[in-house]
């Protein structure tokens, strides 16, 4: 194994010389740097980060860990979170739970055990009270989803507002029947996403029967499906429907399409997330479109920020939370009610 004194003999430099060019250090003129970096080449030399890191005390690697790699949602903010980390000259590591707290918290000590820099997670289950994260004071940023009574640094969507405007959208058209299929009801953004369809139905002065609001026991396309069929199955079924997940809407689209029930004549739809395959898709889905790339991009500015804040830097030299607006985008799946 080759170390800096074979590249200073090589590149007939001091080592001093080939330190600072792999540390971007001190002043080196641009042929010596060229001789050095030959030379590095030439030997096949890559530093070891490890060691380097333990002297440094950082290791330029940021933790992510998302609640399920496959949700469309999370992939675009993976991308954000991609971009601006690495444009911040930070590595990533994603971990993917698959909606399992056990294999979170798994995940968690894993990314202390490799020394990582800072944490972005997506997750309304972490106890930061009890976890090592918060006793080793390593910088955490939340996105998408928080803890309760949750105080620390994030970013988020206006989902509450997000779903007054959805729901209002659909009132304006004429509906009165409204039904709802939303998340888990252990899930923060789900519960949030309800609360607000029921704000704007009282608004409205409508009535909410509860055979109307489906909990989905998974984000998948399953739980879509099965609850599309239940609500299609009532003896007077919902004239509009809004679904708080992408994937949920896919299985409530496969429900109709079983049903032969035609969307929107019989039934409107109105989804929550908006991405490519939406405009292949018939009918074209209204939807809420969430700031997803933003979303990650901003996250992981605000970890940066954080890793690189200082004792002497002021407490709210970082703003803590970050809500993003949402867009609602009306398109074919919702038409105005007309009586049979």
């Amino acid at each position: 194994m080759y170390t800096i004194r074979d590249i200073a003999r090589l590149a007939q430099v001091s080592t001093a010389t080939v330190s600072y060019v792999m540390n971007g250090k001190g002043r080196v003129s641009e042929p010596l740097k060229r001789r050095v970096l030959d030379a590095m080449n030439a030997l096949d030399y890559h530093p070891d980060q490890v060691a380097r890191s333990l002297k440094v005390r950082r290791t330029c690697v940021i933790g992510v860990v998302i609640p399920d790699v496959s949700n469309p949602f999370y992939a675009e903010v993976m991308r954000g979170i991609e971009d601006e980390s690495r444009a911040a000259g930070y590595s990533v590591i994603f971990c993917n739970t698959n909606e399992d707290r056990d294999l979170e918290r798994q995940y968690l000590s894993t990314l202390i055990a490799r020394r990582v820099d800072g944490v972005l997670i997506a997750s309304d289950t972490v106890n930061l009270g009890e976890h090592r994260f918060a006793k080793q004071r390593i910088p955490m940023v939340f996105f998408d989803r928080t803890p309760p009574s949750f105080s620390g640094a994030a970013v988020v969507t206006d989902n509450l507002e997000a779903s007054r405007v959805a729901t209002r959208h659909l009132i304006s058209l004429g509906h009165t029947r409204i039904a709802i299929i939303a998340g888990w009801k252990e899930l923060s953004v789900s519960m949030i996403r309800l609360a607000g369809f029921r704000e704007a139905l009282q608004e409205a002065g409508l009535a909410l029967p509860e055979q109307y609001v489906k909990l989905g026991d998974v984000l998948k396309l399953e739980s879509g499906y099965r609850k599309g069929r239940e609500l299609m199955m009532l003896p007077t079924p919902p004239t509009a429907i809004f679904c708080c997940n992408n994937r949920i809407t896919l299985g409530l689209m496969r429900a109709l399409g079983e049903f032969k029930i035609p969307c929107p004549e019989k039934v409107s739809v109105l989804a929550f997330d908006d991405f490519e395959w939406i405009s292949s898709f018939r009918p074209h889905l209204t939807s809420v479109a969430q700031p997803t790339h933003l979303m990650g991009k901003c996250a992981a500015e605000i970890l940066v920020k954080l890793m690189k804040k200082t004792p002497d830097d002021p407490e709210d030299s970082v703003k803590q939370v970050i809500v993003l607006p949402n867009e609602l985008r009306i398109r074919e799946s919702t038409a105005r009610f007309i009586a049979p």
